[in-house]
């Protein structure tokens, strides 16, 4: 293993894992940090594609007053769930299957797990226009709770034509004395109830298709639209929604909500016996400290059904130290 935790060499695919934990953003490591120093032998499947590395600075995650990247707060939590005994393999994983007592994970490598943790979160779909990808993260964003603080004061556009979008533009107010409502060609659908607080607080609603987002080094300069006119932003908000990654758990029966998130008890378990799941694949406010709160709780779920387990099966953990002193 380096010293990024990733590893050389891939185990076993005759290794039993106590937990597999398939995706390495906060809540896959923070659960990882739990198990390791529970003592179980934890494997942590990580294909890399966390959102939290989309963020250059993270401000709201408690402990980081002058805030940190997306991308540090995942190499400190590498770092850490490495440092208490946790094995991460870079790999996709494309299929879970249960069998007997335990759960075949495949992905390049086959793995055992006796239970399983999901935190392979979701994806925030971007508008489909020129220029946006080149923004992402700097100033074409997704959250209001962790980015509107970031962007105060200045020229703030709401891409979307649902009740959130007019939601978000109405909440921007607090933080820019500039919103504008960007529809993209789309006839608006939000509540009546919103047309009156919209008109009533004077946020324009451009309805106009837009053409691209003009910007320097991801930095927006102005909405064009396919008109030939513009409207000058320096920060983007979408509302387009989500695409919550629940494949491998529905290709196990377990059940979901009506927006496509995993059902979970307070334990984080889902319906299925021995899968779990955290993280924004779950009905939980998507928000990074709250991932990796779930993500402690996932891991705290499965070491109490680990320890009831080999209490019944009289295979009950012993700590010993072997001859040469080293601890087993």
């Amino acid at each position: 293993m380096d010293e990024s935790g990733r590893t050389v060499a891939p185990p076993s695919s005759d290794d039993i894992w106590d937990a597999g934990i398939i995706g390495g953003g906060l809540a896959g490591l923070s659960a990882g940090v739990y198990l390791g120093r529970s003592r179980r032998r934890t494997l942590l499947l990580d294909a890399g594609e966390s959102m939290a590395r989309w963020e250059p600075v993270v401000e709201n995650y408690l402990g980081f007053p002058e805030g940190l990247s997306g991308q540090d707060l995942l190499d400190r939590g590498r770092s850490q769930v490495v440092h208490f005994g946790v094995r991460i393999v870079q790999d996709r994983v494309l299929r879970v299957e249960r069998k007997a007592d335990a759960f075949t994970v495949q992905g390049s490598g086959s793995y055992i797990c006796k239970r399983v943790l999901l935190a392979t979160g979701l994806t925030h779909l971007l508008p489909e226009i020129p220029g946006a990808d080149a923004c992402l993260g700097t100033s074409v964003l997704f959250c209001k709770d962790c980015d509107a603080r970031r962007v105060q004061g200045k020229r703030i556009a709401i891409y979307g034509r649902r009740n959130e979008a007019a939601r978000y533009a109405l909440a921007m107010m607090a933080f820019s004395p500039s919103v504008t409502i960007v529809t993209d060609g789309r006839r608006p659908v939000w509540d009546g109830a919103f047309d009156a607080s919209l008109e009533e607080h004077r946020v324009p609603i451009r309805q106009e298709p837009v053409k691209q987002l003009v910007h320097r080094d991801g930095r927006l300069v102005s909405v064009a639209f396919s008109d030939g006119t513009s409207c000058d932003i320096e920060a983007m908000f979408t509302t387009r929604g989500d695409v919550f990654h629940t494949a491998l758990a529905e290709g196990l029966g377990a059940a979901e909500d009506k927006e496509g998130q995993l059902i979970v008890d307070a334990d984080m378990r889902t319906t299925v016996a021995g899968l779990y799941a955290a993280g924004c694949l779950t009905p939980a406010n998507c928000q990074m400290i709250i991932a990796a709160g779930q993500g402690a709780t996932a891991a705290q779920a499965i070491d109490r059904d680990l320890f009831e387990e080999s209490l019944l099966r009289g295979r009950l953990p012993r700590f010993s130290v072997e001859p040469s002193g080293a601890v087993r």
